[in-house]
């Protein structure tokens, strides 16, 4: 039958099983996952299964990231835990000034990109922590670019989407909408390939990512950028380096979350956390209404904090230290009312659509590693021949003079994108886990250590579960299977609830957890998504 004519949508309840072994790759796509788990067949670690699946998502899921992405990366090496900050920085030329000429920062185009960091990520993982050559990482990504696969059908609805809105941005249609395909995205099932996409794939590997910011490929991604109205430059590209900058942490229960520094939301889920802990969160079932009003509340407080404080951390005015402070986070839980749904503003602390993947391995190393191009496929720009496309971070500056996420000249945008990690509060790991989908991350961390962590579900219980997600005020949407009772019992304290219909991985994302298990490994996959966990 061709694969065109069937009925992709999924009538009937389901559940999916955890997936155990002593080796585990979750990610977002099967054949990623896949990929992830042939390098350690081929006797490779967790990094080099996470960053060969980092790549094949590259391919198959580019409704969520791409060559021209940004990533973030936290590994447990057996030792110590290392986190990578691959985010890129603005170009030399944005200013306030640049932005009002032009009417506001833009979500897309060319003036929406800022230096595209993931295949930094890739390299400097790769360098330090990797066992296999990076040429081999590689291999399975350019396979599937050059000689195809066939679109999975989450993957395709979003492709679809995101033709509607960018079919007309520079170098899009070319290289997603192709002519072989009639000039139409690919349907579900549909085989998609693309050369350009291999060919700069092989260049980013023979020179360990030196031709994408120094060479050949940096040469074309400034040319597009120039005859476009773009402000990036070579020097903007030869000057970027991805930053290990260690973890933050917080305390909850008897875990120890951890995630990267600012200019990362992470920080809002440690916030809320450290809140709940204080708000004595575990007292009521964890899908009763006082343990989701609460969470809701503290996710609500840790955001006003997040727009006023996080940006680049050389930018802000208060240190991370100072919002994750125990008397602050005391302080700010005490606002907290039980009864009544809240609308608050930001606290004042002493002065101080994304992919997703974890993979473990024997000898007790552990992955959680995020790419993502921002919204969907990004910016929409497609540099012509290569298969890059390119992220929209430079919409998540603002231009509110003074604001410490204000656009500037080679600074980080406040970043969407996050990986976390806990550990057990003896010193030793517990769960790689994260959840994509732009603001939901933080709010999806929060609740998917508040389930595994604090009540002990399993991973893919977890990942199942229906989802809440603030949206403002005291605005919060719910997926279609939660719990008509407390639906109405969080009304009733003053929510503005809205039931969204639809495929939920638009709003309420997609997780990927891995937890360890004494000598072997327990993983979750998003039933939202395509993918699924594999291990052996």
């Amino acid at each position: 039958m061709n694969p065109q004519a069937l009925d992709w949508s999924l009538p009937y309840a389901s559940h999916r099983s955890a997936v155990m072994g002593r080796n585990v790759v979750s990610a977002s796509q099967p054949l990623a996952a896949q990929a992830g788990l042939r390098m350690l067949l081929a006797g490779g670690n967790a990094v080099d299964a996470a960053l060969a699946a980092a790549m094949v998502l590259t391919v198959v899921e580019p409704t969520g990231c791409g060559l021209g992405s940004d990533g973030f990366a936290i590994v447990w090496d057996g030792k110590e835990l290392h986190g990578l900050n691959a985010s890129g920085r603005s170009p030399a030329a944005w200013t306030p000034e640049y932005f009002e000429k032009l009417g506001g920062i833009p979500e897309t185009g060319w003036n929406a990109v800022t230096v595209p960091g993931a295949v930094s990520a890739w390299v400097a993982l790769s360098k330090r922590l990797g066992k296999l050559p990076f040429a081999q990482l590689a291999q399975p990504a350019i396979d599937y670019a050059r000689n195809g696969f066939p679109v999975s059908p989450t993957i395709a609805r979003q492709w679809a989407l995101g033709a509607a809105k960018l079919g007309a941005q520079p170098g899009f249609a070319e290289c997603f909408m192709p002519s072989y395909l009639g000039g139409r995205a690919p349907l579900a099932g549909e085989i998609f390939r693309s050369e350009a996409h291999a060919r700069t794939l092989e260049l980013i590997a023979e020179t360990e990512g030196e031709a994408f910011y120094r060479g050949v490929i940096a040469e074309r991604i400034v040319a597009h950028a120039q005859a476009n109205g773009g402000a990036m430059t070579l020097a903007d590209l030869a000057d970027h380096r991805a930053d290990w900058v260690g973890t933050i942490s917080q305390r909850f229960g008897d875990s120890v979350v951890h995630e990267i520094p600012p200019n990362g939301q992470g920080i809002a889920a440690l916030m809320a956390l450290g809140m709940l802990d204080a708000h004595g969160i575990g007292a009521h079932p964890v899908d009763d209404v006082e343990t989701v009003h609460a969470s809701i509340e503290a996710m609500k407080l840790a955001f006003a904090d997040l727009h006023q404080y996080n940006a680049d951390i050389d930018a802000m005015p208060v240190a991370p230290r100072d919002l994750l402070d125990a008397d602050y986070l005391r302080g700010r839980a005490a606002l907290i009312d039980r009864e009544r749904a809240g609308d608050p503003g930001h606290g004042a602390p002493r002065p101080g659509g994304t992919v997703y993947l974890a993979a473990a391995d024997a000898s007790g190393m552990m992955v959680s590693f995020i790419q993502s191009n921002y919204m969907g496929f990004g910016s929409g720009v497609v540099v012509p021949g290569t298969g890059i496309s390119l992220q929209n971070r430079g919409h998540g500056f603002n231009l509110t003079p003074g604001h410490a996420n204000q656009v500037a000249p080679r600074k980080r945008p406040s970043h969407t994108i996050i990986p976390a990690f806990a550990m057990h509060a003896d010193g030793t790991p517990q769960m790689a886990f994260g959840v994509m989908g732009g603001p939901m991350q933080s709010q999806g961390h929060t609740q998917m250590a508040l389930r595994v962590l604090r009540y002990g579900q399993n991973p893919q219980a977890a990942a199942d579960a229906p989802r809440w997600r603030v949206t403002g005020g005291k605005g919060v949407a719910v997926e279609p299977g939660f719990d008509a009772a407390v639906i109405a019992a969080l009304r009733a304290r003053g929510h503005e609830v809205t039931v969204e219909e639809g495929n939920g991985v638009f709003a309420f994302g997609g997780a990927q957890l891995v937890l360890r298990n004494g000598h072997s490994y327990i993983a979750g996959s998003d039933p939202r998504k395509d993918g699924h966990a594999v291990a052996f």
